[in-house]
């Protein structure tokens, strides 16, 4: 098999090294993700295979996989079972065990970049969803992010209650200095606010605090995201994108079909198990 494809690195450039690996094979998945027959995408696969075995590149250069060649490498497997051809998930599970995918989001081959950018918003919130989900699950700090604090301080009482006491404070100085000298405590009706103003202002300030947090996370005051369906939380965070564990596989599926509404890496990690 490495002599069969040697000549394909004997005129490899010196300089760009991943550049053109990728590039190779960008090529066979062009044929793998694509609409032709069975035999065609079959081919594109085994060369795939065979172009990351007989690279002379140590480390080896890894195959990027975007998100949507993930999905589709998911259906082609699927359909190779259907069609009785188990070559396909034995040399899937080849690779995935070999760790020769490198997975990501962004599709190199396919130029829509308005698709690819909604795809990964839509990941992104869902992330976002299902950590805030985590972080304020069963915590003081959900009551704390939607605690009214005007309510909490009995704000409309406080403010009545302190107009009052300083409309009392007027009226006992009035009526004492009717009698006595006070000018020495005058300056106890010189207060530059009541405590109902300065509590108020201290709740307009934690409202303030509460929207900017609501802009930077996306939140809305019910911890709902805003621009989120209501999808379950089943998303999880992977920080490891070269490591083939985040594939799913349908290799012991009977059906050979598995409906997951999960993220859509997360959907491959079972491949081939």
């Amino acid at each position: 098999m490495a002599k069969k494809f040697s000549y394909i690195y004997e005129g490899r450039p010196k300089t760009n090294s991943g550049l053109f690996m990728q590039s190779l094979f960008l090529h066979c998945i062009g044929h793998l993700t694509s609409q032709s027959s069975l035999p065609q995408r079959l081919a594109g696969l085994y060369c795939l295979y065979c172009l990351y075995e007989c690279q002379p590149y140590k480390p080896q250069f890894k195959i990027y996989l975007s998100l949507e060649e993930s999905r589709q490498l998911k259906d082609f497997v699927v359909m190779a079972k259907q069609n009785g051809l188990q070559l396909v998930p034995a040399l899937v599970k080849r690779m995935l065990d070999k760790g020769m995918f490198l997975l990501g989001y962004m599709n190199l081959i396919d130029d829509n970049g308005d698709k690819q950018v909604e795809e990964l918003t839509a990941l992104q919130n869902k992330r976002v969803k299902f950590a805030c989900d985590k972080l304020f699950a069963n915590t003081q700090a959900e009551s704390y992010m939607h605690m009214d604090l005007g309510a909490e301080f009995e704000l409309d009482s406080i403010k009545k209650l302190s107009k009052e006491y300083a409309e009392a404070k007027e009226l006992a100085l009035a009526e004492a200095s009717q009698i006595v000298e006070v000018e020495d405590a005058k300056h106890l009706l010189q207060s530059d606010k009541l405590l109902g103003d300065k509590i108020d202002e201290v709740v307009k300030e934690w409202d303030a605090q509460k929207e900017g947090f609501y802009e930077r996370t996306g939140l809305t005051p019910r911890n709902q995201l805003m621009v989120v369906d209501n999808d379950e939380p089943g998303v999880q965070a992977h920080e490891d994108a070269s490591h083939s564990n985040q594939i799913m596989a349908i290799y012991n599926d009977e059906s050979g079909v598995q409906n997951h509404e999960e993220d859509d890496f997360d959907d491959l990690d079972q491949l081939l198990e």
